[in-house]
């Protein structure tokens, strides 16, 4: 009897039986669909995410350090060992707060799934364009379900969703590489084991992009580690002492088990991962469509504006709420204030509206001054998933009040973009980065992908040539 066989582990072991044995063939195709624009946004966002100084000094260091040639790293003419790859192409999907999410497990799952996939897929030619769906979808099932099972506690104790990542990264690349039930088991143990990532990074650090890519290079180590038998912690999320939930929750009343694998294989949470349109913190996105509402029936300039307020749930109020200082891009982005702000200014809160010198402007920096999030003790009360919604009342300055209440973002679960959104978000970031035809081959391709009888023509298309 194996140590998989003899452990009492019905959650872990029903994770890792979804995860091997989801085939292309069983997934629905309303999910399928999904599938394919959340990678093609992933894809989109990695490559954008080549750019940025901070993507720079990583994929730099990791050259330096690494001279195999395995992989390549997206956007660049860089390559890398196949760990190094999803490390560095998981930071950058992550590296312009422009990927998707999954509000009620707060995880971002492209940036952990589709590097690790890619990573197996350059080390073992031969996988398919439908083993790379599978994939996907295995792990927009697996690390959203881990975050909904650890509650809203998780992020209040300071645990980032980089924490959460690695479930996406091991998740898609067990079921990349096709790992048995038994390995995959273990595939999960050695990942969890591995997860980390502090909130603290929000308010200024490089590092912050880095959680995701962690995440991923963890779900490599651990889905080839297990496929060579070595052995990981059968009881992942069941042990009392020194397990993924009880280490991570501090109690065993502050996580849900049965979470991990309810609705495993029927209820698709693919369906409800969102997408951003605002390069900025998901938490601060229903803000800022609500001003945007606001400003729609009453348009007013930045020097009309007396004071706003957003009022919201506590999670939001500690995540993005906080005092605006210019710490550097990722405080600039994380800030709810600062992001007001710079819609009031700017018009967006998009790719060009982030840089360098936005970071210290004088004009966003005054008028954030203005902006307050204050806690609805209403909103806070209806739970996780209420978390997103916001109440924004806006004073003028001769007098006007506004007010605006907003559910759920564009590009949510709720308010889903259509293709030609996504497509358009693809393309005027790849555009950044590629030639405007290997944009055009790489939509395609993906928009395809279920047709490709193999990944090798998707990895020259991430690169530069």
């Amino acid at each position: 009897m194996t140590a998989e066989q003899g452990a009492n582990n019905p959650y872990t072991r029903g994770l890792a039986q979804f995860i091997a044995g989801l085939r292309y063939e069983a997934i629905p195709a309303e999910v399928v669909a999904r599938a394919k624009l959340l990678i093609l946004d992933g894809f989109g966002c990695g490559l954008f995410g080549s750019l940025p100084e901070h993507s720079r000094i990583l994929i730099d260091t990791l050259v330096k350090l690494d001279q195999s040639t395995t992989c390549g790293v997206w956007g660049t003419r860089q390559r890398l060992s196949a760990p190094h790859a999803a490390l560095a192409n998981g930071s950058l999907v992550q590296a312009f707060e422009l990927d998707d999410g999954h509000s009620l497990g707060s995880v971002h799952i492209s940036c952990g799934s589709l590097p690790a996939i890619m990573a197996v897929a350059e080390s073992r030619p031969g996988l398919t364009g439908k083993t790379f769906i599978a994939a996907a979808v295995a792990a927009c099932e697996t690390a959203p379900r881990v975050g909904m099972c650890m509650g809203e506690d998780f992020s209040r104790q300071g645990w980032h969703s980089g924490a959460l990542s690695v479930f996406s990264g091991v998740a898609a690349a067990a079921a990349a590489l096709q790992l048995p039930p038994e390995k995959t088991v273990h595939a999960l143990g050695i990942a969890g084991t591995q997860a980390a990532g502090l909130m603290a990074a929000q308010y200024g650090s490089m590092v912050k992009r880095m959680h995701a890519g962690r995440g991923a290079q963890s779900g490599v180590y651990a889905a080839f580690l297990a496929e060579a038998d070595y052995t990981g912690i059968v009881t992942l999320f069941e042990s009392e002492y020194g397990g993924f939930c009880a280490t991570y929750s501090g109690t065993g009343d502050r996580f849900n088990l049965d979470a991990l694998t309810h609705g495993l294989g029927q209820n698709f949470e693919t369906l409800r991962t969102s997408l951003k349109f605002y390069a900025s913190a998901a938490s601060t996105h229903t803000a800022l469509d609500a001003l945007r509402q606001i400003r729609s029936r009453r348009p007013f300039k930045a020097d009309d504006v007396e004071k706003i307020t957003v009022h919201a749930c506590h999670g939001v109020v500690t995540h993005v709420g906080w005092k605006y200082e210019p710490r550097g891009l990722t405080s600039a982005q994380m800030n709810l204030p600062f992001c007001m702000a710079t819609l009031l200014l700017e018009g967006d809160v998009f790719i060009e509206q982030f840089n360098a010198a936005a970071v210290n402007d004088p004009r966003r920096m005054a008028l954030a001054e203005k902006v307050a999030v204050r806690e609805d003790s209403a909103i806070t009360a209806k739970g996780r998933p209420s978390r997103y919604e916001v109440m924004v009342q806006v004073v003028l300055k001769d007098g006007t009040q506004i007010e605006e209440t907003a559910y759920a973002a564009r590009g949510s679960a709720k308010h889903f973009a259509t293709e030609d959104e996504v497509v358009a978000k693809f393309e005027k970031l790849a555009s950044r980065v590629l030639p405007q035809a290997q944009v055009a081959e790489l939509r395609d391709t993906v928009l395809n992908l279920e047709k490709q009888p193999t990944l090798s023509g998707l990895a020259k298309l991430l690169i530069l040539q």
